[in-house]
């Protein structure tokens, strides 16, 4: 299985590039609303990289998949100047599973 990312900022996605992961570099929410699904169309990715950026541009479409789907696995990551949020997303997501 491959990843693959989807990216609003061209320097994650030379990076993950070099990494040998491929992606699309795209700027509008609607773009990157179509890579998602295109992306979740695609039975070759196991893994859907999101940066930060992309991910808050269509939040309620990734969490709908992400209670639906097991496969393929959708996770956030940082751009190259780290989380735009005050806390990372690991924290965040232990303290929604807690309740708090």
């Amino acid at each position: 299985m491959k990843s693959y990312l989807i990216s609003e900022n061209r320097d994650s996605l030379i990076g993950m590039q070099l990494a040998g992961i491929e992606g699309t570099y795209l700027k509008s929410k609607d773009e990157i609303e179509v890579a998602f699904k295109d992306a979740l169309n695609n039975k070759d990715i196991g893994i859907i990289f999101l940066t930060e950026k992309a991910y808050l541009m269509i939040e309620e479409a990734v969490i709908e998949v992400k209670k639906k789907y097991f496969s393929p696995l959708v996770t956030v990551i940082p751009d190259r100047y780290g989380y735009q949020r005050s806390e990372g997303m690991i924290t965040r997501y232990i303290k929604e599973s807690v309740g708090l």
